[in-house]
């Protein structure tokens, strides 16, 4: 199979890192899998992705625990951690989990690094399919910056390629539908030489072709070399264009240069990705605040914003949020049918201008259908408009406002729209 069959629009989707750091657990992603099933499903959402460390037994918060034991079976593949994860007893793995998710109808995600385990490779244990060891195909000095459980893979290796076959054929086994590599978008162990994980790259899109199992393969972290584009688009589905995006105005405002960046390269099965959206109630297990979570820094507006950009960019959708505490407000954003078919059957997006405060893009719909969204960049209220012939357009055409589900009437000429501070409108533009 073409892997870009697997992902001909962005996918949709919610990923446990922004709520609960390193320690989700079972309960709470088969929680969060019902509310999608129930709430979010018919509109397109459809992943359930188990973020890091599902093998490490001591997590308890958005922190991880460093050079801990974790949990391994005989062939130096991690495994879930049974305490957090009753149902991988007797060696049933995620395969449980996964069975229940696919029931909902819905798809089924994990988190893995780049690499092998460190204890593997301290303790010389198998790889499966060979007669070498984790210590033979292990690059001791390849290792993340921000967490201790791996050692870099040496793709030169004798054992190194039927390392990654057999995680990945464990994962199939699981039945994974999703799979987020990360410390392998770009490294820091080779400071000189960002996107020198290449080869790990390459040996994983084979282990995903050879499993028998269509999985999705989304690479973290950014941001991402635009040089190495033409390599990603061949080998992922997603990856990351910056690193870790929260809930503050200068991250959000950042994004729209590198979104402006990656443009020419989103297309069926190859998304540059803006990241998760931190939405709702986050960092529900951060000791900081006594594990109570906090609600999104993001204004209203800013929300609206950030929607209005990875939709019309064409941004994978990735929640971040604990789903069983949205409210109606922010469930509305994410069930919107209108802004959700920009995402999915829109096409050349593209930025057309950007002044002091004000930034615009445009698109097109299957149907020939214009999309134009205007974004306030500034702290104060802007009026904006722009010129037809900006936007490549002539004669008349009628307005609706994709957000307040409200026709605007009719226009030639030129676009003109009102904005709150951080603020944006999506509006698509139809012949009479």
């Amino acid at each position: 199979m073409n892997k870009n069959d697997l992902a001909p629009t962005p996918p949709m989707g919610w990923n446990s890192w922004d709520c609960y750091g390193a320690s989700v657990n079972e309960e709470q992603l088969l929680g969060n899998a019902d509310f999608m099933a129930k709430h979010l499903k018919p509109y397109g959402w459809e992943y359930i992705v188990c973020d890091i460390q599902w093998y490490e037994p001591q997590a308890t918060s958005t922190q991880y625990n460093h050079f801990y034991p974790l949990c391994m079976d005989e062939y130096s593949r991690l495994i879930p951690a049974e305490n957090r994860f009753p149902s991988a007893k007797n060696g049933a793995g995620f395969k449980p989990i996964a069975d229940y998710i696919h029931g909902l109808g819905l798809k089924f995600g994990i988190h893995i690094m780049r690499g092998i385990p460190r204890q593997a490779v301290h303790g010389a244990t198998p790889v499966k399919g060979t007669t070498k060891t984790a210590r033979d195909i292990a690059h001791s000095f390849s290792v993340c910056a921000w967490n201790t459980d791996m050692y870099g893979v040496n793709p030169h290796a004798e054992g190194a390629q039927e390392y990654y076959d057999s995680i990945f054929e464990l994962y199939a086994s699981w039945g994974v539908d999703f799979v987020k590599v990360d410390d392998i978008c770009v490294t820091e162990f080779k400071p000189h030489d960002p996107y020198s994980a290449k080869g790990e790259i390459e040996m994983i899109r084979r282990a995903i072709d050879k499993c028998g199992r269509p999985m999705v393969l989304s690479l973290s972290p950014g941001p991402a070399p635009i040089e190495h584009a033409e390599h990603l688009s061949q080998h992922a589905n997603m990856w990351r264009m910056t690193g870790d995006f929260w809930d503050n105005w200068p991250q959000l405002y950042n994004m729209f240069e590198k979104c402006h960046q990656w443009s020419p390269y989103v297309k069926a099965g190859c998304w540059p990705d803006c990241d998760m959206l931190p939405l709702g109630r986050i960092e529900i297990n951060n000791k900081k605040d006594g594990g109570t979570g906090r609600n999104t820094c993001f204004t209203r507006d800013e929300q609206i914003t950030m929607m209005t950009l990875w939709s019309i960019f064409r941004s994978p959708l990735m929640l971040g949020t604990e789903l069983r505490g949205l409210d109606d407000w922010t469930l509305s954003l994410l069930t919107n049918e209108e802004v959700i078919r920009v995402l999915k059957h829109s096409h050349g997006a593209r930025q057309v201008m950007r002044t002091q405060d004000t930034v615009v893009w445009r698109s097109q719909d299957e149907d020939g259908s214009i999309y134009v969204a205007f974004f306030n960049t500034s702290f104060t209220r802007t009026s904006p408009w722009v010129s037809f012939k900006l936007l490549d357009l002539d004669g008349e055409y009628m307005v609706r406002d994709l957000w307040a589900h409200k026709d605007m009437g009719t226009v030639t000429e030129r676009l003109s729209t009102e904005l709150n501070p951080h603020g944006a409108v999506l509006l698509k533009l139809g012949r009479p």
